[in-house]
């Protein structure tokens, strides 16, 4: 939202996820976990829940290996409505990228095998 009161979105309407009638933008929880010193870079994404449809997830890239889901969980729980919050956090080395490198969000699920 800017100082007029327009809002903007960005990204792609595609890569919403909505859990349990709600609508999570992953840009919005990449920029708090961007916050976190100890991610080098993160994508979040959606997984299929039997209860809730979706479930919002982040694949993160550690600087330390000292960071766990749990420290990235209560980040974003400090900083987003509670069903913003990821409920699963993966670790991986690198995230998965184009030829042009881009991230491919959607493969991630399969990739990761996350499931409910």
């Amino acid at each position: 939202m800017d100082a007029d009161g327009y809002i903007y979105i960005e990204g792609r309407s595609d890569d919403m996820i909505i859990t349990g009638g709600e609508n999570v933008h992953p840009g919005e929880v990449e920029q708090v976990l961007a916050e976190l010193p100890e991610i080098l870079e993160s994508v979040v994404f959606a997984a299929p829940d039997e209860r809730w449809g979706q479930r919002v997830c982040a694949a993160v890239v550690a600087r330390t290996p000292e960071l766990d889901a749990a420290t990235v969980m209560a980040h974003c729980r400090a900083r987003l409505a509670g069903y913003k919050v990821p409920r699963t956090v993966v670790f991986l080395t690198e995230l998965p990228k184009t030829a042009t490198g881009k991230i491919t969000r959607s493969t991630l699920p399969e990739v990761l095998k996350v499931t409910t």
